[in-house]
């Protein structure tokens, strides 16, 4: 028994796998893709025709108080917000940009915006000031809606965004803001589509910033198909979901996770999702009731909260409503795999993406699992490990992951990074996306993860640019010139560590190092502060003035196994 997807006659199958043979789908599979399109138009009003359909499961903080919103709860929702940017006179390619925490109203705001054509511009919530200027200059942002214990973040720097013409506060009312509680309960929960400009398929839907990594945050343009449509890959083949699944995946709302695992695909298949509005330190027994509570059928989380998952004893908790379970982020460690199996019953299938894409590379159902494998390239792309000249690289040879993006450019890969050529032009090049990271493939055609070929620090699920990390500790007067690499650590698979020359005049001292730390919180997200400081007196560098991280980076692993 199969059910077809809202906009397209894409069956999902309601009683085993989505994909029994890979080799058949990888060959065979082909998104058709409308002139025009409208993610909240065409598949969250499409699920309201029936209004009992469950859409999403919210819990809060504590876990107590549980909110069930179904699809029509949804098309009403967003059909508010659209009105309440119509009235502001918000129009199709306007940017807003969205600092709101794992709440209800995080949706309505981005799928109104995305039904009005406005586009949204999601940021994590643990972002500083100077975060907030860069990325609202950078768009030229007309709007920011925030929740309310964010909005100091915007009118600190107010004064240096000339493009803002329009603060909504969330929450709670906020001097010189709009409130989104006020405009909403005004506004009609009625829209037609023949009142609002079409959205082509091609239209820009969202923006995100990358992590940054030799450079400052790029931003990435995802369309109404390659987020819209596209993501319909990752729900399907990767996470397997059926309309019938509760599905939960562990991200803040302004990471492209979020995009991943609890906004796109999963709706285009009609199952619900769980949002828990978690905060600060991550709480295992909390995830953990939470999934036996409310009945989770399908999860994914980053290796870090697996490792900290299977810290608990896990036989206290009833996990037999799990038939699946995914990762993603970061190398996860087979043991962390084993140990869930015996508990619960499922595998962690590994899969692999960015912010720039969909899901590109992931483990199957219908395939066997190389513990420690990235897996196979997912329906709809063309992935390979190349050289420097577009070459496929010999069997077990390291290389760059690439996409081919010609003669036809794959829809869930995004076609530019938006204002910046020249980014574009370093990944772009000739047939292939180069995605950064580099891997070797082995003779059955698995990828195995090598690193980041621009030095990018995955730490406890983030990414990380060292950029950022350097350049607030550049900031600190006691910092003549650093450098920061991922360091392994048992817990998190990776943390942020730096090495320093001191400034003249500054003495090593573990009071220096808080210092240090507590200055990198304050200059940027604190998430990206370094948990480790080392004072050097020179850092390896090339002939031609280079860091060499690889040789740091070489030298902690080293330490850390034991070796030096």
């Amino acid at each position: 028994m199969s059910l077809t997807t809202p906009y397209d006659n894409i069956p999902v199958n309601l009683s085993g796998p989505n994909m029994k043979n890979y080799e058949e789908v990888q060959r065979t599979y082909r998104f058709t893709v409308p002139e025009h399109f409208n993610y909240g138009f065409d598949v969250i009003d499409k699920w309201a025709a029936d209004r009992s359909k469950l859409a999403m499961v919210w819990a809060d903080r504590t876990g107590t108080d549980i909110r069930k919103y179904s699809f029509f709860d949804l098309q009403c929702l967003s059909n508010q917000f659209a009105n309440v940017l119509r009235d502001r006179g918000f129009k199709k390619g306007d940017k807003l940009f969205v600092m709101v925490p794992r709440l209800p109203e995080w949706y309505a705001i981005m799928l109104g915006c995305f039904k009005l054509g406005v586009v949204p511009m999601p940021a994590p919530n643990i972002l500083v000031p100077h975060d907030v200027e860069y990325r609202i200059n950078q768009a030229d942002a007309v709007g920011a809606i925030l929740w309310h214990e964010n909005v100091s973040k915007v009118d600190e720097v107010r004064g240096k965004c000339p493009t803002l013409q329009h603060f909504i506060s969330v929450g709670k009312p906020a001097a010189n803001w709009q409130s989104y509680e006020d405009l909403m309960a005004k506004a009609s929960a009625k829209l037609d589509r023949k009142d609002v400009a079409a959205t082509k398929s091609e239209d820009i839907l969202l923006i995100y910033f990358t992590s940054g990594t030799t450079k400052f945050p790029k931003m990435v343009p995802h369309t109404q198909a390659s987020y819209g449509i596209g993501h319909l890959i990752t729900a399907k083949f990767w996470q397997d979901l059926k309309p019938t699944d509760l599905h939960w995946t562990l991200s803040d709302t302004g990471w492209a996770k979020a995009a991943w695992g609890k906004l796109f695909g999963q709706w285009q298949i009609g199952a619900a999702i769980l949002v828990h509005d978690a905060s600060g330190k991550f709480d295992a027994k909390m995830h953990l009731n939470l999934i036996e509570k409310l009945g989770v059928t399908t999860f994914c989380a980053p290796p870090t909260a697996y490792r900290m998952l299977i810290l608990e004893d896990l036989k206290k908790f009833d996990l037999t409503g799990l038939r699946h379970s995914c990762s993603a982020g970061e190398p996860l460690n087979p043991e962390v795999i084993k140990v869930w199996k015996e508990t619960t019953g499922t595998t962690i299938y590994d899969g692999f993406g960015q912010t720039e894409s969909v899901n590109l590379i992931a483990n199957y159902p219908c395939k066997p699992i190389k513990f420690g494998s990235m897996g196979l390239a997912t329906p709809g792309f063309v992935v390979e490990v190349i050289d420097d000249d577009g070459k496929p690289v010999p069997v077990n040879e390291e290389g760059h992951i690439a996409v081919k993006v010609k003669p036809e450019h794959p829809v869930g890969l995004f076609k530019e990074y938006w204002r910046n050529p020249e980014a574009t032009a370093e990944s772009f090049v000739g047939d292939w996306y180069y995605t950064g990271d580099k891997a070797y493939k082995d003779e059955d055609g698995y990828f195995w993860f090598v690193g980041r070929a621009d030095d990018v620090i995955k730490a406890s699920g983030y990414r990380i640019g060292p950029f950022e990390v350097e350049s607030a500790l550049q900031s600190h007067p006691a910092v003549a010139e650093s450098a920061v690499v991922g360091s392994p650590d048992d817990l998190r698979g990776t943390i942020v560590k730096a090495f320093i020359i001191l400034a003249p005049g500054y003495t090593a001292s573990d009071a220096l190092v808080k210092e240090i730390q507590d200055h990198v919180k304050k200059e940027t997200a604190p998430y990206k502060y370094p948990r480790e400081i080392d004072f050097l007196d020179a850092l390896p560098k090339t002939v031609s003035g280079k860091i060499r991280r690889v040789e740091l980076r070489k030298l902690e692993e080293e330490r850390k196994s034991g070796k030096s």
